[in-house]
């Protein structure tokens, strides 16, 4: 079977947590060598846990929060 995008999406974390059985890992890393956007996921994914687990901290300018939500309700609403 080969392996599609959608079932590298769910596997993400796992593979970054290193909780992937043998089999299908060969399968991840075989399908991540040769798809250039599931590649950028793990990337950007990757990217964003580092940013997270990093202890600094930064303050977010005036109204961003409530920008933020707009924006993500209507991308959400554009789905459905």
């Amino acid at each position: 079977m080969i392996m599609q995008c959608q079932d590298v999406w769910r596997e993400i974390s796992n593979y970054i947590d290193g909780n992937v059985a043998p089999s299908l890992l060969a399968e991840l890393e075989e399908h991540l060598a040769h798809c250039r956007h599931c590649a950028a996921i793990l990337d950007s994914t990757h990217n964003i846990l580092v940013l997270v687990a990093d202890e600094k901290t930064f303050n977010l300018p005036m109204g961003y929060s409530e920008r933020l939500h707009e924006r993500l309700s209507g991308e959400i609403s554009g789905i459905k």
